[in-house]
């Protein structure tokens, strides 16, 4: 009985040890795991270079799968849920992945990182006389000019950048936020010294930022506030927008817009609504219906943007009637939840047209903003490929660097020495293409869709397309037969296609003239073959320069 206690209590001890050794273990993995930075990517370029850079300090997940459009896609709930989780998110750029406008809007994590890794990114900065030229380039100190002191709701901010020791950069980002506790949020399209912004209901803040040939940020400002006063607690004898008796119109008591001892919306010390220099089309407030203006009109919108316009008139109107069609050859369709002079909607593809009506007390119209056309461009004849150019990756991978240190500045070294390596390689890819195509003669080749205008750009080639940057698109038999004319005036040997999409057009030009098809990879996805050697895009470039090279001789 002695020997069996005792055996029974060694191995209590040992079961005891091993349990504890087991839960010590796990503890330190999920520890580990948890110390690992979050990192969620679009599509596969993006998840390539994150990896490269993070190494094993991070935990990337990649949203856009093989089988699905990166540039069309829509986002799941357990894609935001997953963002909602992450500390950075890395995609290409709006002209690539434009959903991801409505993500942002959709997340609810105030700690995410944001890159656009081909934001800001042009070819042509890259030349040595380009980097010559701005050599000790320095900026000073940013000031933003011309805030008012307070402004209405409904009135454009104009705003101008000015930045001392400059004298040739003008590459500008503008950041709007709501208060200081609150992340920045870039303004989209927005990239000069000047800035128009419709001011709504509440305050907020804005910055600007000015950026280097590199697309470095070289200095920024310090946030400006603008102030939204409408003076609804100063009685009758102010300026109140929703009072008959103090907004009189034909009272020189109340506030008369055309006094200069009122608020004078004629005077450049006011914000003039009338005049063409705060008008201007591109997001300003435009003329549009007799004694009617028009504000917060953008140039043009993504499919699936805010639109808010605001429609101003010193008429007296009671109520606003609002109505959409699609164009001129469509019924108007009133919205009749809209009856304030503010229209808020949402862009669709093709565009849309907006009317509004004001209304006296009897339902009479008083004014009419007349047709207001919102523009809808989704891009689709930008080529977003940036990812293709090995040079211009390189700034794509330093911008994925930076950001990295900043969420994780303990890993400073490791993404320093990782983007380090792999910009190495990727040098080596630039030179591998440069020699490919060096004295080579022939520089035409054909592709099936436009999506290799880097690389025919950076090499100096010339890429002759079927059809148009989208794939949904399909050429027509004119343009076929066009293509067939110059692969016999250039002697093409080889029809190019992207790898993963369907070959048909390719291979319909190829047998009417007697050339072969080839795939060269716009690595929007990375090809299974690929994946099951566990290569990746430096792999997938090289074979890009051997099918390359049985066009290019």
């Amino acid at each position: 009985m002695k020997y069996k206690w005792l055996r029974s209590a060694m191995l209590t001890l040992v079961a005891g040890t091993a349990l504890t050794a087991c839960s010590t273990g796990e503890t330190e993995k999920n520890s580990a795991e948890e110390d690992k930075v979050s990192i969620v990517t679009s599509f596969y370029p993006m998840y390539e270079f994150a990896s490269q850079v993070a190494g094993d300090r991070a935990d990337i997940t990649m949203m856009v799968g093989g089988g699905d459009d990166p540039h069309h896609y829509e986002p799941s709930a357990k894609d935001v849920a997953t963002v909602n989780e992450a500390d950075l998110f890395v995609y290409s750029s709006p002209e690539m992945e434009f959903w991801t406008e409505s993500l942002f809007e959709t997340v609810e994590n105030d700690d995410l990182k944001i890159v656009s890794a081909a934001e800001g990114v042009d070819q042509s900065a890259h030349s040595e006389e380009d980097h010559d030229h701005t050599e000790g380039e320095s900026a000073g100190e940013v000031k933003i000019a011309s805030a008012a002191e307070h402004y209405h709701s409904g009135d454009m901010a104009e705003l101008t950048a000015k930045v001392e020791g400059n004298t040739t950069l003008d590459h500008w980002h503008w950041y709007t936020r709501s208060d200081e506790s609150a992340d920045w949020e870039a303004v989209p399209n927005e990239f000069g010294s000047e800035l128009s912004y419709l001011v709504l209901d509440e305050n907020f803040e804005v910055k600007a930022e000015l950026y280097g040939e590199d697309h470095e940020v070289l200095t920024e400002s310090e946030p400006v506030t603008i102030t939204v006063d409408n003076h609804e607690d100063e009685g009758e004898e102010a300026h109140d927008h929703e009072s008959e008796e103090a907004h009189d119109h034909e009272s020189e008591e109340a506030h008369d817009h055309e006094s200069e001892e009122a608020h004078d919306h004629e005077s450049e010390e006011a914000h003039d609504h009338e005049s063409e220099e705060a008008h201007d089309q591109e997001g300003e407030a435009t003329e549009t219906g007799e004694d009617v203006v028009v504000a917060g009109l953008a140039g043009h919108y993504h499919t699936g943007d805010a639109v808010t316009i605001m429609a101003e008139t010193e008429a007296e109107v009671s109520e606003w009637q609002w109505s959409t069609r699609k164009s001129d050859e469509t019924e108007w369709s009133v919205i009749s939840d809209q009856t304030t002079e503010q229209f808020t909607g949402e862009a669709v593809s093709g565009g849309l047209e907006i009317q509004g009506v004001g209304l006296d007390a009897e339902g009479n119209e008083v004014v009419n903003t007349g047709t207001i056309e919102i523009i809808v461009d989704d891009h689709e004849n930008e080529d977003p490929h940036s990812w293709l150019d090995p040079v211009l990756v390189q700034e794509q991978v330093d911008a994925i660097r930076d950001a990295l240190i900043e969420i994780d500045p303990e890993g400073e070294e490791v993404y320093t020495a990782n983007a380090a390596d792999f910009n190495e390689r990727l040098q080596g890819l630039d030179q591998e293409f440069q020699e490919a195509f060096e004295g080579a003669e022939n520089r035409v080749f054909v592709v099936q869709h436009q999506a290799f205008g880097y690389i025919a750009e950076r090499y100096d080639l010339e890429q002759i397309a079927v059809g148009g940057l989208s794939t949904e698109v399909e050429p027509s038999p004119s343009r076929i037969a066009e293509i067939g004319t110059l692969v016999e005036e250039y002697e093409v040997p080889v029809i190019y296609y992207q790898q993963g999409s369907d070959s048909s057009i390719a291979q319909t030009i190829a047998s009417e003239t007697g050339t072969e098809t080839a795939v060269l990879h716009d690595l929007e996805s990375l090809s299974e073959e690929l994946q099951s050697e566990n290569l990746g895009y430096i792999e997938a470039m090289e074979q890009n320069i051997e099918a390359l090279k049985l066009s290019i001789k």
